[in-house]
């Protein structure tokens, strides 16, 4: 019988409930494997407008900056209160799709990716493409996206 175990896990949160349920349940499966949880906010350092992209000026990027570093204490906070310390945060800057998926998984050796399902409607998704979705085509190992309807009940 072949038995997957997953050491080093990664997970993206935003702040969104999706994120936040991915992040739950990363902890979860590190608990059963004996791993530990890279969480890791990624601060898009491009926005998309009308005319194209567009760099965030430094007071924004400066407020997303507070608010990233508030998730990710909270992060620490849930992780405390169900006895869990193999947490490692990261904060990082540049496009979500492409750190979550390249950059973070080869310097962290991530085995796993868990993401939640995407929050975007139709024409977000259109316009910028879902996270989850990129690395579930370009992860270079397994990914597990979080349905939000897997909350233990």
């Amino acid at each position: 019988m072949l038995t997957q175990t997953y050491k080093n896990i990664l997970v993206g949160v935003d702040g969104s409930d999706q994120g936040n349920l991915a992040y739950q349940q990363a902890i979860e499966v590190a608990k059963r494997n004996n791993g530990r949880v890279i969480v890791a906010h990624v601060i898009e350092n491009k926005v998309y407008t009308m005319m194209g992209y567009s760099s965030l000026n430094d007071g924004l990027l400066d407020q997303e900056t507070e608010g990233a570093k508030e998730i990710l204490a909270d992060c620490k906070e849930y992780a405390k209160s169900v006895d869990f310390n193999r947490v490692e945060t990261v904060l990082t800057y540049g496009t979500a799709k492409e750190v979550m998926c390249q950059d973070l998984p080869k310097k962290y050796e991530v085995d796993l990716i868990m993401v939640g399902q995407s929050g975007l409607n139709a024409v977000e998704r259109l316009m910028m493409g879902s996270v989850s979705s990129y690395i579930i085509r370009h992860a270079p190992c397994d990914v597990l996206i979080v349905h939000p309807e897997t909350k233990k009940k």
